[in-house]
Formats: structure tokens, sequence, C-alpha cells
């Protein structure tokens, strides 16, 4: 068994020179035995005394000789409160050898229960790898089926385009032949009985329609990209496309493709369609458009295009400058269907000062006296004009300037003004 040793500091300071090092291991043996103790520096003399300020058991002769200015007790008096610290001192490291046991089990028992999730992941994991992998084989069996099809029906067009055009070539040749051995071996005779016969049948033959290029091609591709649906609960991507392009098929919509104002954010749709004419449905094209002023060379507009991902494509731009614009919009680098246009972009949108309702009659409560701006008039001796008030032609429209449309631009101080308000005029009934 190990001994236990109290050392005191290495440099000793006079009060603790005389001090010296006990062994717990002798210390417990003895007071097993019930022995008394007797001072290392007085070897005759039982340790009965214990100095309160050295904190340390002596004997009489300690106390003469160095302990004379120290407060001292006996051992039987001060042992009380000695053992009373070190039972509290006892009782604070049972309750910690509680708690850290305590820990050390819960430690323990999330230990194994990380094991044990661990291995539950773990399953679930193979389990939904197994069940991806299936998913994504089933997946590449069913393109490949597709692509066997599709190649099938593209070699059966070309097929039947073949045989069509071999069954013209021979119609021809034959007729190109008859003609030929007619006119340089028939008679004269001959040659005017059959020429009806014959030339009926060139001309039918020259006549016949087909198609001088073929009418499938290989273009056939497979986007690793393209969302394929669901398969056994699964999401999995990669499309067989067949489908290109064609810029010529592709057309430009939207409110304000020939007109916008300045420094208002405007745009437009293009719409990208196949060689048939039918929506592509799928985005990923390469789309390019130039906006440039038409006067000043330097002033070009730069567009944000956004793939809405089926074959539609919003373009938009904030003109800064007014004027005439050329709008260039390319697919694949061509032009596309009504590429290139012209913009004309207004100058700043002038908006309404007065206020838009159904007539002056009405909105002032029936008042002889109220006028409008559009100058219109009501029969009994009304100022004010009487648009869309029941008995009297006219609609509703602004008061500052009488235009019809609620969001049009207010023309009031603009030389055609004069001429839109003498339309709207009330005409008395």
């Amino acid at each position: 068994m190990h001994k236990v040793l109290w050392f005191l500091p290495s440099r000793r300071q006079k009060k603790t020179a005389s001090h010296v090092v006990m062994e717990l291991e002798s210390t417990r043996d003895c007071s097993q035995a019930g022995k008394p103790f007797f001072c290392p520096s007085h070897p005759s003399e039982e340790l009965w005394l214990f100095c309160e300020q050295c904190d340390q058991p002596v004997c009489q002769d300690c106390i003469a000789e160095r302990h004379q200015q120290h407060s001292y007790d006996f051992t039987s008096n001060a042992v009380h409160q000695h053992r009373d610290s070190l039972r509290k001192l006892l009782r604070s490291t049972q309750e910690h050898m509680s708690t850290l046991e305590d820990v050390l089990g819960r430690t323990d028992g999330v230990g194994s229960a990380i094991r044990a999730r661990a291995e539950a992941v773990a399953t679930e994991i193979s389990l939904f790898a197994r069940g991806y992998v299936k998913a994504i084989e089933e997946h590449r069996d069913r393109l490949l089926k597709q692509l066997e099809d599709l190649k099938v029906q593209k070699e059966n067009l070309l097929h039947l385009q073949k045989a069509q055009l071999q069954q013209l070539l021979l119609d021809m040749r034959t007729g190109v032949e008859f003609t030929e051995r007619l006119l340089t071996s028939g008679s004269d005779l001959g040659i005017l009985v059959t020429k009806g016969v014959v030339a009926s049948r060139l001309a039918k033959l020259n006549s016949a329609a087909y198609s001088t290029h073929p009418r499938e091609d290989d273009n056939i591709q497979f986007s690793p990209q393209e969302r394929a649906g669901q398969c056994q609960g699964y999401e999995v991507f990669g499309a067989v496309i067949c489908k290109a392009v064609d810029p010529a098929k592709c057309t430009l919509h939207g409110e304000d493709l020939w007109s916008t104002h300045q420094n208002e954010l405007t745009g437009f749709t293009l719409l990208c369609n196949d060689t048939t004419g039918e929506q592509m449905g799928r985005g990923g094209e390469a789309v390019m458009v130039t906006i440039t002023h038409k006067d000043k060379k330097d002033c070009a507009v730069k567009p944000t295009v956004c793939d809405n991902g089926d074959g539609t494509y919003h373009i938009s731009y904030s003109p800064e400058e007014p004027g005439l614009y050329a709008v260039c919009v390319y697919v694949k680098g061509q032009h596309v269907q009504g590429s290139p246009f012209i913009v004309m972009v207004k100058s700043k949108f002038r908006k309404h000062q007065g206020m838009f309702h159904c007539c002056t009659f009405c909105s002032s409560g029936g008042q002889k006296a109220a006028r409008c701006a559009c100058g219109g008039t009501m029969p009994g001796g009304f100022q004010g004009c009487g648009h869309g008030h029941k008995g009297h032609p006219g609609c509703p429209h602004w008061s500052c300037c009488g235009q019809v449309k609620m969001s049009s631009e207010c023309l009031s101080g603009l030389p055609s003004d004069r001429s839109q308000r003498s339309l709207l005029r009330t005409v008395e009934l």
C-alpha cells in the first residue's frame, strides 16, 4: 500500500522551521492503536497542545520555546472545531462523488443511446440507398426504353420517306427513259399519238410533292439536370430530349413590347418553340438580348434575361433616355421571329392631376355651376359634363384632361389636349 505524505513548502519561514513531515499512514495506525503522539523536536514530550496560529499540534516545550506569542489550546478542545470542518468537507466531497457517479451513469446511458441511434440511422441510410439505387436503375431502364422507341420511330419515318422517294425516283426514271426513247426512236406519228399521255405523266411526276430534306434528324439529347418526376417514391433526374429550338419559330409577347416610358422597369416575354412550332417546355437555351439607342450609339441598355424553365424567358430593362431603341433578340446566335424591332421610349410618365369620375354632375352633388376640365356640358343649365350619367352619353374620364382610360397618361397642357377633349363633349339627346 502506498503511503500518503504531507509536504510543507520547501522555502520554510522562521515560524514553521521546526515543522516536520508526517506520514498519514503512520498517524492512522497510531490513532487506531490509541498510542500518544510525541513531539519530533522533543521526543520525551507528548503532543497535547495545538497552536492555532501555526495550525500545528505542539508540546509544552514548543510553546515555551517557539510559540510563546501564539494562541494555543488543548488538543481535546481544538479537535471539535477541526473535526466539524473536516466533516463538512467530507459531506461536500461525498456529494460531489454522488454527482459524479450520476453523471458517469448518465454518460454511459447517452453513449449507449448514441450507439443504438447510430445503428438505427445506418439501417435507414442503407434502406434509402438500396431504394434509391433501385429507383435510379428503374429510371435508367425507362430512359433506355424511351431512347430505343425514339430511335425506332425516327428510323421508321426515314424508311417510309426513303421508300416514297425511291418509288418517285423509279417512276421518274421510267418516264424519262420512255420519253427519251420515244423522242429518239419513235416516229413522228407515234410521238404525236402518245405525247398527250407522256406529257400528262411527266407533268404529274414534276408536280409530285416531296421534301427536299430528311423528315427526321439526329437531334437526340440527354439532359441530366431536368426533373423527371417520381420513381418508387424518389425524385429522379434526367430526360431524353428530341426537340430542338427553332429561332425562326420563337415569338415575342408583351403589352409594352413597342413602347414604354423613361426610367420605368418594363419588359416582354420570349416564347421558344421547336421546328414544328410547339413550345419547348424546358429552359436552358442560349438567349441574348441587345437594346441600343438609335441616335446615341453609346447609350445602351443592359437587359436582364430570366429563364422560367418552361420554354419562356422574361426580358426586363429600364431605359434612362427617351427616344427610339433597336431591340435584338437572339437564340443560338440567330434572330427570333420579329427581331430586331423598334421600341419608342417616351419621356417620364405624366401623372393625372385631377380625379377619375363618372361626371361632374354626380361628383359635385348636382351643382349647376360645377365645371369639368373636359369642357363638356349638360342640358338644363348645368355647366359640368354628364359623362356616364343616366340619360346622357359619355363615359368615366379624368377631370384634368378628359382621358377616358384610367391608366392613361395625362394630356393636360399638350398640343393635342384640345382635340382629345373635343371627343368627349356631351351631346344633348
